[in-house]
């Protein structure tokens, strides 16, 4: 019911949006001569504020339409290679670039959408041929598309690395870190051919028992009970996945903000004078950032569930005490898998620490295949976005893998 009220508070907001874009466009319109004037940038600056936070954000797309290699601009187009009910995996196809050696990125279930790392994408682009982790939103998947679980996370993602072939190259960002070292022990243990040449996990809750952030701690302080009976709800009349239960991506982000209000609120404020003042680069950062923090969607109940329970109230990884289908994990199957760890030193969300017990876990890496790296200044978005991945983290990485292509 919760979800439902949500709904049509969302509904209602949108009408008082096309109404505030409406007064906008008067307003800002060029023939307008009070648009020139201070009271009436004070005037456009409080009506796009207001419809901004009236706005519903969707998904938006990664819009990557070329990348220059060597020199040479290539036209990229997005292909859906393959598709099943809670991901489509997205191809970047690079005309007229021959690349073997395939990188699949996995994208975090946690609550944004993938196109949260098109910055990612676009880094790595031009030396690797990428191949992305596209999660629905859960209110989208028909109940008759069945669950969602923990284990089903690792199918997929074992699925997708048999569909790619050998040789592939893995590259897990946050939460799925989990999932991508799994999956690379199932298929290492059963002698598949397709594990991966090499595995990337960044910032990702390997063992939330070192440096517990707020995240972690969060966590601890409710009962599953609590997060079965308040953080579930179903979704709403009038979406295909009517009656699943999920955990929406609004109490998602709501807790995000609230872990850090402050400094959304100044955010927020400094857009406002930057449109009043005319700082349009300023301003223009600030909408890129939040059209995409904004869009969110919403996770499978089942596997929200089980991500909190055996991830960050049992550490199961870390534990020992992991299983898929049933069966205990055997990470010291792991020996021919090149292992690279990345954190960010200021990560408020991921503690340091957490990442880097997968070089632990995983004993029979040969010490010459391993690296840890640790991103000085930079926070949880900081480790696969702006000016420090660019700069730091993706050459590195790109060097990781074609040592081991």
């Amino acid at each position: 019911m919760n979800y439902q009220a949500y709904d049509y508070l969302t509904r209602g907001a949108h009408i008082m949006h096309e109404g505030f874009s409406l007064l906008n466009d008067i307003a800002s319109h060029p023939d307008n001569p009070f648009s020139h004037t201070y009271p009436g940038r004070i005037t456009r600056a409080s009506l796009e504020t207001a419809m901004r936070l009236t706005r519903r954000y969707d998904k938006l797309g990664f819009n990557i339409d070329d990348v220059i290699i060597e020199g040479r601009h290539h036209k990229v187009t997005e292909e859906v290679v393959l598709s099943k009910p809670f991901c489509d995996l997205m191809h970047f196809n690079r005309k007229g670039v021959r690349d073997d050696h395939k990188v699949l990125l996995v994208a975090p279930l946690s609550g944004h959408h993938a196109t949260l790392l098109k910055g990612t994408v676009e880094a790595l682009l031009p030396d690797h041929e990428i191949f992305v982790t596209d999660w629905a939103d859960a209110r989208e998947v028909p109940l008759e598309d069945g669950p969602f679980s923990f284990d089903c996370y690792v199918q997929y993602l074992i699925e997708f690395l048999e569909f790619l072939g050998p040789g592939t190259h893995v590259i897990a960002i946050c939460q799925p870190t989990v999932q991508a070292l799994i999956a690379t022990a199932v298929m290492a243990e059963r002698n598949n051919k397709c594990v991966p040449k090499s595995l990337t996990l960044m910032a990702g809750p390997i063992d939330t028992s070192k440096n517990p952030t707020r995240v972690n701690e969060f966590s601890h302080e409710r009962p599953m009970d609590w997060f079965r009976n308040v953080a579930i709800m179903k979704v709403p009349y009038g979406y295909p996945g009517e009656g699943r239960k999920v955990y929406p991506g609004f109490m998602q982000l709501g807790g995000f903000i609230s872990m850090n209000q402050q400094s959304h609120m100044k955010k927020y404020m400094n857009f406002y004078q930057n449109l009043v003042f005319g700082e349009e680069e300023d301003a223009d950062r600030f909408r890129a950032f939040y059209d995409e923090y904004l869009a969110v969607l919403d996770m499978p109940a089942e596997f929200y569930l089980e991500t909190i329970e055996r991830v960050f109230k049992n550490n199961e990884l870390a534990r020992g005490a992991i299983t898929y289908e049933g069966e205990a994990v055997n990470f010291e199957a792991i020996d021919n898998t090149a292992l690279l760890t990345v954190e960010g030193a200021d990560d408020d969300i991921c503690g340091l620490g957490q990442t880097e017990a997968a070089q632990d876990i995983c004993k029979n890496v040969p010490k010459s295949m391993r690296r840890h790296h640790v991103q000085q200044g930079a926070g949880h978005y900081g480790i696969f976005s702006g000016s420090k991945f660019r700069k730091h983290i993706r050459p590195l990485i790109t060097d990781f893998i074609h040592k081991y292509a």
